[in-house]
């Protein structure tokens, strides 16, 4: 059985994500980041955006993709416990409304894709509904590179 909502479609690393629009609230062009020393490499540190504080989340390492930090220059901003975060994507498609399927039975879903809550058909690929607090969560839980 399968649900419409309002999705942001976006990309990462080549392959096609969905954020349900109620979680998003604006996407950006990422501003200069400063590093946070002793954090996890999921966090590529920190952005000022309209004033306040964001924490960058690197969704390439989440997700246990290749990462490129030149890639990764827009952001989905979202609240989460009060905090606010960005998170990087490589590029932002468009808000659309479209069918959710339930992610099918077996599909192994490790590491950082455990966010996924769904499955969508975008134009000719399979787009993967990813739970932005879920993704936030998951780049915290990351083990923090030793200092160098």
């Amino acid at each position: 059985m399968s649900e419409t909502r309002l999705h942001l479609v976006a990309h990462v690393a080549g392959r096609g994500v969905l954020f349900d629009a109620t979680q998003v609230d604006s996407v950006v062009d990422l501003p200069e980041i400063v590093p946070t020393p002793g954090a996890p490499a999921t966090i590529r540190g920190l952005a000022a955006l309209r004033s306040r504080v964001a924490t960058v989340i690197e969704t390439r390492r989440v997700l246990g993709l290749a990462d490129d930090r030149e890639a990764g220059r827009r952001g989905v901003v979202t609240m989460v416990d009060g905090h606010l975060y960005a998170v990087a994507v490589d590029t932002l498609e468009d808000v659309s409304t479209l069918a959710i399927a339930p992610t099918p039975a077996g599909m192994a879903l490790d590491g950082g894709w455990s966010a996924v809550r769904g499955i969508a058909d975008g134009d000719g690929e399979t787009l993967m509904v990813l739970d932005l607090k879920r993704l936030i969560e998951l780049a915290g839980e990351q083990t923090a590179e030793p200092a160098r």
